[in-house]
């Protein structure tokens, strides 16, 4: 599925670039995503071998007015190939393809208590400095960490938290016995 999914993703991504529509495609299949995923009599319509290919695309005309056209063959064809179980998955790909080509880098910073906005856009600006791109900053408190922060950039974390360096000391400490 993850396969099929990135299939399909980059070839949207590819007619949307083309095109110049990136951005407009990004939040029409955003928006008929969460409408799906919102709906559960949606879900069944679309996701159900019992419903043909053309009452699938009849539902997508109706559903989809005033979308970009390449959006709305792009819909016709999973509902043709059966593909539109995927939508999340491909969603989620064309997401990750919108942020690389924009440069954008997704962070995620987590504190035992609520950061000074000062420090979480020093944090923010560093972060920028070092990897040249522009970030999308989400700030948690977890009080579990106990003291420190976690921060999560693109797929790597670091761990600076009191919580991670005792997991780390217990682990050595039962390694050594």
């Amino acid at each position: 599925m993850e396969e099929i999914a990135r299939v399909y993703a980059d070839a949207l991504f590819g007619v949307a670039k083309q095109h110049g529509k990136l951005d407009a495609i990004r939040e029409q299949l955003g928006q008929f995503a969460d409408a799906i995923a919102a709906n559960t009599d949606l879900q069944v319509f679309f996701f159900s071998p019992y419903f043909s290919s053309a009452e699938k695309r009849d539902g997508i005309a109706r559903a989809v007015s005033g979308a970009e056209p390449e959006l709305v063959n792009f819909l016709e064809l999973l509902a043709e190939k059966h593909r539109t179980p995927v939508i999340f998955r491909i969603r989620a790909r064309f997401d990750e393809l919108w942020a690389e080509a924009n440069r954008q880098l997704e962070v995620r910073l987590t504190s035992a208590v609520e950061l000074d906005p000062e420090v979480v856009s020093r944090v923010r600006a560093e972060i920028e400095r070092q990897t040249d791109r522009t970030i999308e900053l989400e700030s948690s408190v977890d009080a579990g960490i106990i003291g420190g922060l976690v921060l999560r950039v693109g797929n790597m974390v670091v761990d600076a938290s009191l919580r991670g360096r005792l997991e780390r000391l217990r682990k050595e400490v039962a390694q050594a016995v």
